[in-house]
């Protein structure tokens, strides 16, 4: 049959133009779905019936566009593809845990200990007068560490006078001045007599002076005994130096610039602390 025929047998068959539109949309209906079933066959859509719509919107496109049809068929929105689920990020590699390496202890160097008993080498020298007995001693005390000027010089550096020298305070500062130390003190005995803590401070001082190679000034007054039996009085005040101790300290080795009974002679420490009672020492 010829396209001519075929259209007359329409139009005899569909005697109405609505009938014929709505027979040209069933055949079109059938063609989109025989097209779309081998493709779903062949690899099905994400989004089903997505390529049965895409087919009847175009098919109404064609219809519309042609003038047969009347309004335009919108195809259905094809669903939205879910989006893609976010890929676990990868975790950060784990770093073994490091412990720090622990401080380093540096130890303070150990302090020298004291020896028992030491003496020092100094220069003896008598007071060259009744009142030189403060820069006698100094100078005695001094020559353990350096060579030590004259009396003369040291007695008008401490403002020595006719009547002696006015406290330990000045042979400190003397003793500081030549030999270039800050190391000298001065510790004052206020009472009378010493007290035990006053003992105990100056054998540690006198230990700790003399194992460093210091010599020690003692400003005294009064009357005291030596080991030896000696008996030693200077009512009016008198300075002698200390320059060494025995039996960690516990007697002391005097150098006595007056000179009397014996030019130098030991004495416990006690003795000596009572001995400088209203005085003192430096050390």
């Amino acid at each position: 049959m010829n396209p001519q025929n075929l259209g007359k047998h329409f139009k005899h068959a569909v005697p109405s133009r609505a009938h014929r539109i709505a027979l040209v949309w069933a055949t079109m209906l059938g063609v989109a779905l025989l097209i779309a079933l081998p493709l779903s066959l062949g690899k099905r859509s994400t989004a089903p019936g997505t390529a049965q719509a895409i087919s009847l919107a175009n098919a109404a496109g064609t219809i519309n566009s042609s003038g047969n049809a009347g309004a335009e068929i919108a195809a259905p929105a094809s669903a939205a593809s879910s989006p893609a689920a976010p890929s676990p990020a990868a975790p950060s590699p784990t770093h073994a845990s490091t412990v720090p390496a622990a401080p380093k202890v540096v130890k303070a160097p150990a302090k020298p200990v004291a020896p028992a008993a030491k003496d020092l080498k100094f220069d003896f020298e008598y007071q060259i007068n009744g009142y030189y007995c403060g820069p006698a001693s100094t100078r005695m005390a001094a020559s353990t560490k350096i060579a030590a000027p004259s009396q003369d010089t040291i007695a008008m550096a401490m403002g020595t006078t006719t009547a002696g020298t006015n406290s330990a305070a000045d042979t400190t500062a003397e003793l500081n001045r030549l030999e270039g130390t800050s190391f000298y003190h001065t510790t004052f005995i206020p009472g009378s007599s010493a007290t035990s803590a006053e003992m105990d401070q100056l054998q540690a001082n006198v230990v700790h002076a003399i194992s460093n190679g210091y010599g020690v000034v003692a400003n005294i007054v009064g009357s005291a005994q030596d080991l030896s039996g000696g008996y030693h009085e200077y009512d009016g005040g008198h300075y002698i130096a200390v320059i060494g101790y025995s039996d960690n300290g516990r007697d002391v080795h005097i150098a006595d610039p007056a000179g009397e009974g014996a030019d130098t002679y030991w004495m416990t420490t006690i003795d000596l602390a009572n001995w400088m009672g209203t005085r003192g020492y430096s050390s």
